[in-house]
């Protein structure tokens, strides 16, 4: 018997959004192989609908409201890549939660801020908050990159 798809909301379409979308496109046969179940995203949410994005974005329901998508009955994990700290990040994190949903974040501001909260209310809940992301920084013509001893 083939497992039911993982269904996702992802909330913010910029740099971040956009590449998991791609990446999901691309890879769901490998994906679904290497899981043994389907990821698939039932709608996403960012501020501007009009925005080119280059990505389709046709087959996804579309919320204005990342709270609204964070409740939706057909989302199974919640990911945030809103980005801040607080307001619709931190309100639309805390409402999956409160719906019984998982979530994923590349949010370091909301969780260096809010982790501890959201992870206590994430465990009560029965739920899991997972945390994803990276970090880089241009360096300057002639600025050293060696930051050991005497660096």
């Amino acid at each position: 018997m083939t497992a039911a798809p993982l269904r996702l909301g992802i909330a913010g379409l910029g740099t971040v959004g956009v590449g998991v979308l791609k990446m999901i496109q691309k890879n769901a046969a490998l994906i679904t192989q290497r899981t043994g179940r389907a990821v698939t995203v039932s709608a996403v949410c960012a501020q501007s609908r009009g925005k080119d994005r280059g990505v389709d974005l046709s087959g996804y329901a579309w919320e204005d409201d990342p709270v609204v998508l964070a409740k939706r009955d057909d989302v199974d994990v919640f990911v945030e890549l809103i980005g801040g700290s607080t307001g619709p990040a931190k309100q639309a994190t805390q409402a999956a939660i409160a719906a019984g949903k998982d979530v994923i974040t590349a949010n370091k501001a909301m969780l260096a801020e809010h982790g501890h909260s959201l992870a206590l209310s994430a465990e009560a809940a029965g739920r899991v908050i997972r945390y994803e992301a990276s970090r880089c920084r241009r360096y300057s013509r002639g600025e050293s990159t060696d930051r050991g001893p005497g660096g």
